[in-house]
Protein backbone atom coordinates (compact mmCIF):
# COMPACT_ATOMS: atom_id res chain seq x y z
CA UNK A 1 0.00 0.00 0.00
CA UNK A 2 2.86 2.38 0.79
CA UNK A 3 3.54 2.58 -3.55
CA UNK A 4 -0.18 3.89 -3.76
CA UNK A 5 0.06 6.26 -0.92
CA UNK A 6 2.94 7.89 -2.22
CA UNK A 7 1.92 7.99 -5.64
CA UNK A 8 -1.03 10.20 -4.13
CA UNK A 9 1.10 12.42 -2.50
CA UNK A 10 3.31 12.73 -5.22
CA UNK A 11 -0.09 13.81 -7.29
CA UNK A 12 -0.82 16.27 -4.73
CA UNK A 13 2.74 17.82 -4.22
CA UNK A 14 2.79 18.11 -7.96
CA UNK A 15 -0.16 20.05 -7.84
CA UNK A 16 1.85 22.65 -5.38
CA UNK A 17 5.24 22.66 -6.89
CA UNK A 18 4.21 22.36 -10.65
CA UNK A 19 1.31 25.21 -10.46
CA UNK A 20 2.57 28.70 -11.14
CA UNK A 21 2.14 31.45 -8.86
CA UNK A 22 -0.80 33.94 -8.66
CA UNK A 23 1.03 36.57 -10.04
CA UNK A 24 1.36 34.82 -13.38
CA UNK A 25 -2.18 35.19 -15.13
CA UNK A 26 -4.89 37.16 -12.84
CA UNK A 27 -8.63 36.98 -13.31
CA UNK A 28 -8.74 40.20 -14.93
CA UNK A 29 -6.04 39.27 -18.25
CA UNK A 30 -7.10 37.44 -21.46
CA UNK A 31 -7.80 34.04 -21.94
CA UNK A 32 -4.77 31.89 -22.49
CA UNK A 33 -4.48 31.80 -26.04
CA UNK A 34 -2.80 28.76 -27.94
CA UNK A 35 0.88 29.22 -28.61
CA UNK A 36 1.77 31.17 -25.94
CA UNK A 37 2.32 30.84 -21.88
CA UNK A 38 4.27 32.99 -18.99
CA UNK A 39 6.62 32.12 -17.28
CA UNK A 40 7.62 30.39 -14.64
CA UNK A 41 6.87 26.29 -15.25
CA UNK A 42 6.82 25.72 -11.15
CA UNK A 43 5.92 27.90 -8.13
CA UNK A 44 8.97 26.43 -6.06
CA UNK A 45 11.70 23.33 -6.61
CA UNK A 46 12.53 24.50 -9.67
CA UNK A 47 16.68 24.79 -9.80
CA UNK A 48 19.01 23.82 -12.56
CA UNK A 49 16.56 22.53 -14.83
CA UNK A 50 17.22 20.52 -17.92
CA UNK A 51 14.78 20.40 -20.66
CA UNK A 52 14.56 18.39 -23.76
CA UNK A 53 11.90 18.01 -26.73
CA UNK A 54 12.11 14.72 -28.21
CA UNK A 55 9.79 12.69 -30.19
CA UNK A 56 6.74 14.96 -29.78
CA UNK A 57 7.23 16.01 -25.83
CA UNK A 58 9.09 17.72 -23.60
CA UNK A 59 11.26 16.22 -21.16
CA UNK A 60 12.24 17.93 -17.87
CA UNK A 61 14.14 17.44 -14.95
CA UNK A 62 15.31 19.56 -11.50
CA UNK A 63 17.45 19.25 -8.69
CA UNK A 64 15.41 17.30 -6.12
CA UNK A 65 18.24 17.78 -3.12
CA UNK A 66 16.47 14.03 -2.06
CA UNK A 67 17.70 10.42 -3.16
CA UNK A 68 15.15 10.25 -5.89
CA UNK A 69 14.92 11.85 -9.65
CA UNK A 70 11.38 13.10 -11.12
CA UNK A 71 11.30 13.81 -14.62
CA UNK A 72 7.19 15.11 -15.83
CA UNK A 73 6.51 14.95 -19.66
CA UNK A 74 3.82 16.92 -22.15
CA UNK A 75 3.62 16.77 -25.57
CA UNK A 76 3.09 20.98 -25.01
CA UNK A 77 5.72 23.46 -23.12
CA UNK A 78 3.11 24.91 -20.78
CA UNK A 79 1.61 21.59 -19.82
CA UNK A 80 4.71 20.32 -17.81
CA UNK A 81 3.46 22.85 -15.25
CA UNK A 82 0.80 20.10 -14.51
CA UNK A 83 2.01 16.97 -15.69
CA UNK A 84 2.31 14.71 -13.20
CA UNK A 85 6.15 14.04 -11.97
CA UNK A 86 7.00 9.97 -12.43
CA UNK A 87 9.75 8.66 -10.20
CA UNK A 88 12.65 7.31 -12.73
CA UNK A 89 15.19 6.38 -10.13
CA UNK A 90 15.79 6.45 -6.24
CA UNK A 91 19.55 5.53 -4.78
CA UNK A 92 19.43 3.38 -1.32
CA UNK A 93 23.73 3.02 -1.73
CA UNK A 94 25.03 5.45 1.32
CA UNK A 95 28.12 6.84 -0.84
CA UNK A 96 25.65 8.39 -3.51
CA UNK A 97 22.23 8.29 -1.80
CA UNK A 98 21.75 12.07 -1.20
CA UNK A 99 21.85 16.14 -2.44
CA UNK A 100 21.10 14.89 -5.93
CA UNK A 101 21.70 18.42 -8.13
CA UNK A 102 21.60 18.99 -11.95
CA UNK A 103 20.54 16.46 -13.92
CA UNK A 104 20.92 16.29 -17.73
CA UNK A 105 20.21 13.39 -19.59
CA UNK A 106 21.47 12.79 -23.64
CA UNK A 107 20.79 11.02 -26.46
CA UNK A 108 24.26 9.26 -26.83
CA UNK A 109 25.75 6.33 -28.89
CA UNK A 110 26.56 3.62 -26.41
CA UNK A 111 27.36 -0.37 -26.80
CA UNK A 112 24.13 -1.11 -27.50
CA UNK A 113 23.00 1.60 -29.76
CA UNK A 114 21.86 5.30 -28.74
CA UNK A 115 20.79 5.20 -25.04
CA UNK A 116 19.71 8.26 -22.68
CA UNK A 117 22.47 8.92 -20.71
CA UNK A 118 21.25 10.60 -17.32
CA UNK A 119 24.21 12.64 -15.54
CA UNK A 120 23.75 14.60 -12.03
CA UNK A 121 25.43 15.39 -8.99
CA UNK A 122 25.10 13.30 -5.44
CA UNK A 123 26.83 12.64 -2.27
CA UNK A 124 26.07 11.47 1.11
CA UNK A 125 23.43 12.42 3.90
CA UNK A 126 24.25 15.79 5.54
CA UNK A 127 27.03 17.30 3.79
CA UNK A 128 27.63 18.54 0.54
CA UNK A 129 31.29 17.73 0.78
CA UNK A 130 31.30 14.83 -1.13
CA UNK A 131 29.49 15.93 -4.04
CA UNK A 132 30.39 13.89 -7.43
CA UNK A 133 29.02 12.72 -10.70
CA UNK A 134 27.14 9.51 -11.30
CA UNK A 135 25.99 8.20 -14.97
CA UNK A 136 22.55 6.16 -15.40
CA UNK A 137 21.49 4.52 -18.53
CA UNK A 138 18.22 4.16 -20.02
CA UNK A 139 17.34 0.44 -20.96
CA UNK A 140 15.37 1.72 -23.85
CA UNK A 141 14.67 5.10 -26.32
CA UNK A 142 12.25 6.43 -23.87
CA UNK A 143 13.77 9.44 -22.15
CA UNK A 144 12.15 8.25 -18.77
CA UNK A 145 13.85 5.27 -18.60
CA UNK A 146 13.60 2.77 -16.81
CA UNK A 147 17.36 3.62 -15.56
CA UNK A 148 20.41 1.76 -14.14
CA UNK A 149 23.10 2.92 -12.57
CA UNK A 150 25.98 2.83 -14.78
CA UNK A 151 28.83 4.49 -13.10
CA UNK A 152 30.68 7.29 -10.77
CA UNK A 153 32.49 9.67 -13.84
CA UNK A 154 35.31 10.74 -12.43
CA UNK A 155 39.34 11.47 -13.06
CA UNK A 156 41.37 9.13 -11.05
CA UNK A 157 44.46 11.41 -11.26
CA UNK A 158 41.96 14.50 -9.63
CA UNK A 159 39.27 12.63 -7.84
CA UNK A 160 37.62 14.96 -5.86
CA UNK A 161 34.40 17.15 -5.73
CA UNK A 162 33.41 17.34 -8.90
CA UNK A 163 29.61 19.09 -9.74
CA UNK A 164 27.45 20.12 -13.22
CA UNK A 165 29.00 17.11 -15.52
CA UNK A 166 27.06 17.98 -19.55
CA UNK A 167 28.32 16.52 -22.50
CA UNK A 168 29.87 18.63 -25.34
CA UNK A 169 30.07 16.58 -28.78
CA UNK A 170 32.47 17.63 -31.74
CA UNK A 171 33.78 16.07 -34.43
CA UNK A 172 32.41 13.20 -33.82
CA UNK A 173 33.70 12.31 -29.82
CA UNK A 174 32.51 13.17 -26.67
CA UNK A 175 33.84 15.69 -24.01
CA UNK A 176 33.38 15.64 -20.49
CA UNK A 177 32.59 19.27 -18.83
CA UNK A 178 32.66 19.91 -15.17
CA UNK A 179 33.01 22.11 -12.23
CA UNK A 180 35.83 21.75 -9.93
CA UNK A 181 37.55 23.98 -6.72
CA UNK A 182 41.17 24.83 -7.40
CA UNK A 183 42.12 27.13 -4.35
CA UNK A 184 39.33 30.15 -3.85
CA UNK A 185 38.20 29.70 -7.51
CA UNK A 186 35.71 26.95 -9.06
CA UNK A 187 36.57 26.95 -12.11
CA UNK A 188 35.29 24.92 -15.85
CA UNK A 189 37.12 21.61 -16.97
CA UNK A 190 36.80 19.47 -19.99
CA UNK A 191 37.95 16.09 -20.07
CA UNK A 192 37.76 13.17 -23.48
CA UNK A 193 35.52 10.66 -22.90
CA UNK A 194 35.92 6.55 -23.45
CA UNK A 195 32.34 6.30 -23.86
CA UNK A 196 29.46 8.40 -22.32
CA UNK A 197 30.53 7.19 -18.52
CA UNK A 198 34.15 7.09 -18.17
CA UNK A 199 36.81 9.58 -19.22
CA UNK A 200 39.70 8.90 -21.51
CA UNK A 201 42.04 11.24 -19.67
CA UNK A 202 42.34 13.93 -17.08
CA UNK A 203 40.88 17.99 -17.32
CA UNK A 204 42.49 20.66 -18.35
CA UNK A 205 40.54 24.04 -16.79
CA UNK A 206 39.44 26.09 -19.84
CA UNK A 207 37.62 29.03 -17.95
CA UNK A 208 38.21 30.55 -14.31
CA UNK A 209 36.67 33.35 -12.56
CA UNK A 210 38.68 36.21 -13.91
CA UNK A 211 36.36 39.07 -13.91
CA UNK A 212 34.62 41.12 -11.00
CA UNK A 213 31.00 39.82 -12.62
CA UNK A 214 32.26 36.10 -11.91
CA UNK A 215 33.56 36.91 -8.48
CA UNK A 216 30.37 38.14 -6.65
CA UNK A 217 29.66 36.30 -3.03
CA UNK A 218 32.50 33.87 -4.03
CA UNK A 219 34.62 32.94 -7.27
CA UNK A 220 32.77 30.71 -9.77
CA UNK A 221 32.51 29.06 -12.79
CA UNK A 222 30.41 26.29 -13.00
CA UNK A 223 27.86 24.51 -14.45
CA UNK A 224 28.60 24.50 -18.20
CA UNK A 225 26.67 23.35 -21.32
CA UNK A 226 27.19 23.25 -25.15
CA UNK A 227 25.44 25.55 -27.30
CA UNK A 228 25.48 24.87 -31.29
CA UNK A 229 24.42 27.38 -34.53
CA UNK A 230 25.64 26.38 -38.09
CA UNK A 231 29.53 25.50 -37.66
CA UNK A 232 30.12 27.19 -34.54
CA UNK A 233 30.23 25.97 -30.99
CA UNK A 234 30.13 27.45 -27.46
CA UNK A 235 30.48 26.65 -24.30
CA UNK A 236 27.71 28.64 -21.82
CA UNK A 237 28.23 28.70 -18.07
CA UNK A 238 27.11 30.03 -14.78
CA UNK A 239 29.78 32.78 -12.88
CA UNK A 240 29.27 33.86 -9.36
CA UNK A 241 27.64 32.71 -6.71
CA UNK A 242 24.26 31.12 -6.95
CA UNK A 243 23.19 32.75 -3.51
CA UNK A 244 23.43 36.22 -4.91
CA UNK A 245 20.73 37.51 -7.10
CA UNK A 246 23.97 38.24 -9.31
CA UNK A 247 24.18 34.68 -10.51
CA UNK A 248 24.47 34.87 -14.32
CA UNK A 249 25.86 33.46 -17.38
CA UNK A 250 28.88 33.84 -19.21
CA UNK A 251 30.45 32.57 -23.11
CA UNK A 252 33.04 30.95 -24.29
CA UNK A 253 33.67 30.42 -28.10
CA UNK A 254 35.27 27.67 -29.47
CA UNK A 255 38.37 28.69 -31.86
CA UNK A 256 38.87 25.30 -33.04
CA UNK A 257 41.81 23.08 -32.54
CA UNK A 258 42.09 21.07 -29.54
CA UNK A 259 38.83 21.30 -27.82
CA UNK A 260 41.41 19.99 -24.59
CA UNK A 261 43.72 23.04 -24.58
CA UNK A 262 42.23 26.55 -22.83
CA UNK A 263 43.98 28.48 -26.12
CA UNK A 264 41.02 26.76 -27.81
CA UNK A 265 38.15 29.02 -25.86
CA UNK A 266 37.82 32.71 -25.79
CA UNK A 267 35.84 34.05 -23.34
CA UNK A 268 33.37 36.83 -23.71
CA UNK A 269 34.04 39.53 -21.49
CA UNK A 270 30.78 40.89 -20.62
CA UNK A 271 27.78 38.62 -18.62
CA UNK A 272 25.60 37.26 -21.24
CA UNK A 273 22.24 36.90 -19.64
CA UNK A 274 22.05 38.47 -15.89
CA UNK A 275 19.44 39.78 -13.31
CA UNK A 276 16.55 42.19 -14.50
CA UNK A 277 15.45 44.56 -11.50
CA UNK A 278 12.60 45.79 -13.99
CA UNK A 279 11.16 42.62 -14.83
CA UNK A 280 11.81 41.51 -11.65
CA UNK A 281 13.83 38.49 -12.56
CA UNK A 282 17.05 37.47 -10.09
CA UNK A 283 19.71 35.20 -10.26
CA UNK A 284 19.47 34.11 -13.70
CA UNK A 285 21.40 30.87 -14.42
CA UNK A 286 22.40 27.01 -14.45
CA UNK A 287 20.92 26.84 -17.95
CA UNK A 288 19.86 24.14 -20.74
CA UNK A 289 19.06 24.53 -24.20
CA UNK A 290 16.64 22.37 -26.45
CA UNK A 291 14.95 23.32 -29.74
CA UNK A 292 11.36 24.23 -30.88
CA UNK A 293 9.53 21.34 -32.26
CA UNK A 294 9.92 21.91 -35.85
CA UNK A 295 13.43 22.31 -35.01
CA UNK A 296 13.48 26.33 -36.31
CA UNK A 297 14.72 27.89 -32.81
CA UNK A 298 16.59 27.92 -29.83
CA UNK A 299 15.47 27.91 -26.44
CA UNK A 300 17.22 28.58 -23.10
CA UNK A 301 15.72 26.91 -19.78
CA UNK A 302 16.97 27.95 -16.73
CA UNK A 303 16.45 28.73 -13.12
CA UNK A 304 15.92 32.38 -11.22
CA UNK A 305 14.49 34.22 -8.10
CA UNK A 306 11.86 36.35 -7.79
CA UNK A 307 13.62 38.68 -5.02
CA UNK A 308 16.16 39.86 -4.24
CA UNK A 309 16.82 37.66 -1.33
CA UNK A 310 15.79 34.45 -2.87
CA UNK A 311 18.71 32.17 -2.19
CA UNK A 312 20.71 28.89 -3.66
CA UNK A 313 17.56 26.63 -2.89
CA UNK A 314 14.44 25.17 -3.78
CA UNK A 315 12.62 28.70 -4.08
CA UNK A 316 14.30 28.82 -7.45
CA UNK A 317 11.43 28.03 -10.56
CA UNK A 318 12.31 27.10 -14.14
CA UNK A 319 11.72 29.51 -16.52
CA UNK A 320 12.14 29.40 -20.26
CA UNK A 321 12.66 31.77 -23.50
CA UNK A 322 13.92 31.83 -27.19
CA UNK A 323 16.96 32.99 -27.99
CA UNK A 324 18.30 34.89 -31.04
CA UNK A 325 21.48 34.96 -33.08
CA UNK A 326 23.25 37.63 -33.83
CA UNK A 327 25.15 38.98 -36.77
CA UNK A 328 28.56 37.93 -35.75
CA UNK A 329 27.58 34.47 -34.72
CA UNK A 330 27.21 34.99 -31.22
CA UNK A 331 23.93 34.48 -29.45
CA UNK A 332 21.73 37.08 -28.41
CA UNK A 333 20.18 35.68 -24.74
CA UNK A 334 18.39 39.29 -24.10
CA UNK A 335 16.72 39.86 -20.80
CA UNK A 336 15.09 37.97 -18.61
CA UNK A 337 11.23 38.19 -19.06
CA UNK A 338 9.05 38.75 -16.58
CA UNK A 339 6.44 36.46 -14.86
CA UNK A 340 3.81 38.74 -16.34
CA UNK A 341 4.69 38.58 -19.61
CA UNK A 342 2.60 36.22 -22.18
CA UNK A 343 5.09 34.82 -24.32
CA UNK A 344 4.89 32.74 -28.05
CA UNK A 345 5.38 29.09 -26.96
CA UNK A 346 8.08 27.24 -29.05
CA UNK A 347 7.29 27.27 -33.02
CA UNK A 348 4.64 24.14 -33.60
CA UNK A 349 3.92 24.35 -30.12
CA UNK A 350 0.16 25.38 -30.01
CA UNK A 351 -0.77 24.19 -26.49
CA UNK A 352 -2.58 26.07 -23.98
CA UNK A 353 -1.47 27.67 -20.69
CA UNK A 354 -3.56 25.31 -18.58
CA UNK A 355 -3.11 27.44 -15.00
CA UNK A 356 -4.32 30.72 -15.94
CA UNK A 357 -5.36 31.32 -12.10
CA UNK A 358 -3.36 29.59 -9.40
CA UNK A 359 -3.41 30.42 -5.69
CA UNK A 360 0.13 30.08 -4.47
CA UNK A 361 0.34 27.31 -1.44
CA UNK A 362 0.59 29.17 1.94
CA UNK A 363 3.98 29.28 3.98
CA UNK A 364 3.98 28.84 7.40
CA UNK A 365 6.09 29.79 10.52
CA UNK A 366 5.94 28.04 14.09
CA UNK A 367 6.74 30.51 17.07
CA UNK A 368 7.06 28.66 20.29
CA UNK A 369 5.10 30.00 22.91
CA UNK A 370 7.52 29.05 25.36
CA UNK A 371 10.47 31.16 23.90
CA UNK A 372 9.08 33.11 21.37
CA UNK A 373 11.45 31.46 18.55
CA UNK A 374 10.94 30.35 15.25
CA UNK A 375 10.95 26.88 14.38
CA UNK A 376 13.71 26.59 11.95
CA UNK A 377 16.61 24.20 9.76
CA UNK A 378 20.25 24.92 9.70
CA UNK A 379 22.63 22.15 7.99
CA UNK A 380 19.47 20.07 8.23
CA UNK A 381 19.10 20.19 12.01
CA UNK A 382 15.92 21.73 13.66
CA UNK A 383 16.06 24.35 16.03
CA UNK A 384 14.40 27.28 17.47
CA UNK A 385 15.98 31.10 17.12
CA UNK A 386 14.32 34.57 17.68
CA UNK A 387 15.56 35.50 14.44
CA UNK A 388 16.25 33.72 11.47
CA UNK A 389 18.82 34.41 8.72
CA UNK A 390 18.09 32.92 5.80
CA UNK A 391 14.02 33.45 6.57
CA UNK A 392 12.97 30.73 4.56
CA UNK A 393 14.86 28.47 6.94
CA UNK A 394 11.49 28.83 9.06
CA UNK A 395 9.37 28.68 6.34
CA UNK A 396 7.38 25.51 5.50
CA UNK A 397 4.64 24.20 4.00
CA UNK A 398 1.75 21.75 5.25
CA UNK A 399 0.85 18.95 2.92
CA UNK A 400 -1.68 16.08 3.83
CA UNK A 401 0.14 13.46 6.18
CA UNK A 402 2.07 10.74 4.26
CA UNK A 403 0.81 8.11 6.52
CA UNK A 404 -2.77 9.51 7.35
CA UNK A 405 -4.14 12.04 5.02
CA UNK A 406 -6.37 13.58 8.51
CA UNK A 407 -3.22 14.61 9.70
CA UNK A 408 -0.49 16.59 8.04
CA UNK A 409 3.46 16.10 7.29
CA UNK A 410 6.05 19.94 7.19
CA UNK A 411 7.86 20.35 4.38
CA UNK A 412 10.44 22.65 3.87
CA UNK A 413 9.79 25.69 1.79
CA UNK A 414 13.60 25.69 0.64
CA UNK A 415 14.42 22.02 0.36
CA UNK A 416 11.06 20.98 -1.72
CA UNK A 417 11.44 16.64 -0.96
CA UNK A 418 12.70 17.70 2.47
CA UNK A 419 10.41 16.98 6.20
CA UNK A 420 10.36 17.40 9.81
CA UNK A 421 10.61 14.01 11.30
CA UNK A 422 11.42 12.49 14.60
CA UNK A 423 13.90 9.55 14.83
CA UNK A 424 15.18 8.74 18.43
CA UNK A 425 13.22 11.59 19.88
CA UNK A 426 15.51 13.91 17.91
CA UNK A 427 14.02 15.88 15.54
CA UNK A 428 15.80 17.12 12.25
CA UNK A 429 15.23 17.65 8.61
CA UNK A 430 15.69 14.38 6.47
CA UNK A 431 14.84 13.65 3.05
CA UNK A 432 11.72 11.01 1.80
CA UNK A 433 13.60 7.32 1.79
CA UNK A 434 10.88 5.61 0.53
CA UNK A 435 10.13 3.58 3.58
CA UNK A 436 7.28 3.42 5.98
CA UNK A 437 8.89 4.16 8.87
CA UNK A 438 9.38 7.46 6.97
CA UNK A 439 5.86 7.86 6.45
CA UNK A 440 5.08 7.32 9.57
CA UNK A 441 8.24 9.52 11.27
CA UNK A 442 7.03 12.53 9.19
CA UNK A 443 3.22 12.42 9.74
CA UNK A 444 1.92 14.87 12.68
CA UNK A 445 -1.86 14.89 14.83
CA UNK A 446 -2.23 18.95 14.97
CA UNK A 447 -3.77 19.41 18.21
CA UNK A 448 -5.28 22.42 20.05
CA UNK A 449 -2.14 23.99 21.93
CA UNK A 450 -1.52 22.08 24.65
CA UNK A 451 -0.53 25.71 26.71
CA UNK A 452 -2.66 28.04 24.63
CA UNK A 453 -5.93 26.21 23.08
CA UNK A 454 -5.50 29.33 20.47
CA UNK A 455 -2.38 27.81 19.06
CA UNK A 456 -1.39 24.44 18.00
CA UNK A 457 0.80 21.14 19.08
CA UNK A 458 2.07 18.56 17.24
CA UNK A 459 1.38 15.05 18.45
CA UNK A 460 3.59 12.22 16.54
CA UNK A 461 1.62 9.79 14.58
CA UNK A 462 3.28 6.44 15.70
CA UNK A 463 3.98 8.06 19.23
CA UNK A 464 1.06 8.86 20.73
CA UNK A 465 1.16 11.34 23.68
CA UNK A 466 4.64 12.54 22.22
CA UNK A 467 4.85 15.94 20.78
CA UNK A 468 7.33 18.51 19.38
CA UNK A 469 8.77 20.30 22.33
CA UNK A 470 11.94 20.98 23.96
CA UNK A 471 14.74 18.50 25.63
CA UNK A 472 17.95 20.61 26.65
CA UNK A 473 16.84 23.92 25.02
CA UNK A 474 16.31 22.15 21.15
CA UNK A 475 13.67 20.40 19.81
CA UNK A 476 13.03 17.32 20.50
CA UNK A 477 10.15 14.37 20.98
CA UNK A 478 8.71 14.60 24.30
CA UNK A 479 6.29 12.80 25.96
CA UNK A 480 3.71 14.83 27.74
CA UNK A 481 1.37 14.08 30.14
CA UNK A 482 -1.25 15.79 32.59
CA UNK A 483 1.21 16.12 34.95
CA UNK A 484 3.70 17.65 32.93
CA UNK A 485 5.00 21.67 34.50
CA UNK A 486 3.98 24.53 32.19
CA UNK A 487 7.29 25.33 31.25
CA UNK A 488 7.02 21.85 28.88
CA UNK A 489 3.75 22.32 27.84
CA UNK A 490 4.77 25.85 26.66
CA UNK A 491 7.52 24.28 24.91
CA UNK A 492 5.09 22.19 22.86
CA UNK A 493 3.08 24.82 21.82
CA UNK A 494 3.82 26.50 18.59
CA UNK A 495 1.79 29.77 17.11
CA UNK A 496 1.27 29.59 13.73
CA UNK A 497 1.85 32.43 11.00
CA UNK A 498 1.42 32.85 7.56
CA UNK A 499 3.09 34.88 4.49
CA UNK A 500 2.65 35.09 1.25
Amino acid sequence: MRDNRWGRLVVAIACLLLLTSATMISAQDQTPQPGFLRNPLNAYGGADPWLTYFDGNYYLATTTWTSEWYMRRSPTLAGLKTAEPQRIYFETDPSRCCNFWAPEFHLLDGPNGPRWYFYYTAGVEGSNDFQHTHVLESEGMDPMGPYVYKARLFDPANDGWAIDGSILQLDGDYYFLYSIWIGSDQVIMIAPMENPWTLAGSGTVISRPQYDWERVGLHVNEAPVALYHDDQVFVVYSASFCGTPDYKLGLLTYLGGDPLSADSWAKHPEPVFQRSDENGVFGPGHNGFFKSPDGSEDWIVYHANDSLDGGCDGRRTTRVQRIDWRDDGLPDFGEPVSVDEVIAAPSGDNGVDPAPVIETPPISRFRSVGRNAYLRHINFQVRLDPTVDPRADSQFRVISGLADPSAVTIESVNFPGYFLRHRNNAISLAAYDGSETFEADVTWYVRPGLADASAISFEAYNRPGFYIGEMFGVPALVELTDEASAVALEAATYIEEHET
